[in-house]
């Protein structure tokens, strides 16, 4: 059993009941596997009840006094009007991280928790509707488009919607080990994605693809090839571009270079291969296209600051 952990979700009227019930749902299952005494409780800036988006009407909700004696303090979301939170949010979150408490702002939770002045000068991330306004209103703040959630630690933040199932699942891998998290999200039914809150975990989806977009056919057949040479001129050519027009249409389109787009993505099939298989690493390096496994290995250590052999040993999927 690990420790007992109280985790306190902020509840406000207009907050959708799948952003309530994320971290509710992800923390409770921890006890309901008999993992940890893990107990959530819903609070907001008064007691009584609240209205959820959806018209239903949440009672016995608690007041800020209910964070006093909180692990993780959670803002599951905020108003998509962005607008700044009251001083009694602000003030529950700044003495919660006083305190040494965890502040979890999920999606637009990113928003108050910025708001509370505790994202100054860090990464972190939100839905991607509210970069631009956090970007204004917070200039301070690295906001990082290429990850589903950014983990300091004391502070963690997550993009849109469902990656805050991901966020959840890794505070349950940080404090209870991959074990608990995979037992978790097998229950869920959920991807164990593991600490992804660094962008090196996170696995950058294929563009959706129009008819008049070579970048998105191009990527579909990249990812088939990985094991193969894959320099910029020959993706230049697949694509049927010149290799300046390419480049300025895979960056617009991906947010990122050829090569470090074509790294993370070996990256990704070795971390895959690694989880589900008995591969040595010799053959993931070959079959993923790092040609040999001392590239591999200097590779993942830059990315994910481990060896391949211990993330094997960590992450193993055929165990358990």
């Amino acid at each position: 059993m690990g420790r007992d952990e109280d985790c306190a979700v902020y509840a406000f009227d207009g907050a959708t009941m799948f952003h309530l019930a994320v971290p509710q749902m992800v923390f409770d299952e921890v006890a309901r596997q008999g993992l940890a005494g893990w107990k959530t409780v819903l609070f907001s800036d008064q007691e009584g009840e609240v209205t959820t988006a959806e018209g239903y009407r949440l009672g016995e909700v608690r007041g800020p006094e209910a964070a006093e004696a909180a692990d993780v303090v959670v803002v599951p979301s905020w108003f998509n009007d962005g607008r700044v939170p009251g001083d009694s949010l602000r003030q529950v979150l700044q003495d919660a991280h006083g305190r040494g408490v965890t502040i979890m702002g999920l999606c637009l939770g990113a928003i108050p928790v910025a708001d509370a002045g505790l994202l100054a000068g860090r990464r972190a991330v939100t839905h991607w509707q509210a970069f631009d306004s956090l970007a204004v209103r917070h200039p301070d703040i690295a906001l990082d488009q290429s990850v589903l959630y950014i983990d300091h630690g004391d502070v963690l933040t997550s993009a849109g919607t469902a990656s805050a199932l991901d966020a959840c699942l890794h505070v349950v891998r940080s404090r209870l080990g991959a074990d608990a998290a995979n037992k978790v999200a097998r229950s869920l039914v959920i991807a164990p994605h593991r600490d992804g809150g660094q962008a090196q975990y996170i696995e950058r989806p294929v563009p959706q693809r129009t008819a008049d977009d070579p970048v998105s056919s191009l990527l579909e057949w990249a990812l088939a090839r990985l094991g193969e040479p894959l320099t910029i001129d020959r993706l230049a050519a697949q694509a049927h571009l010149s290799r300046r027009t390419f480049v300025r249409a895979f960056r617009a389109a991906t947010g990122t270079t050829p090569a470090a787009w074509i790294r993370a993505r070996r990256l990704d099939a070795a971390r895959r291969l690694l989880e589900t298989t008995d591969l040595s690493v010799e053959q993931i390096a070959d079959d993923c296209g790092f040609g040999n496994a001392v590239t591999l290995r200097q590779n993942f250590a830059a990315a994910f600051s481990t060896a391949p052999t211990e993330y094997r040993r960590r992450f193993d999927m055929r165990s358990g």
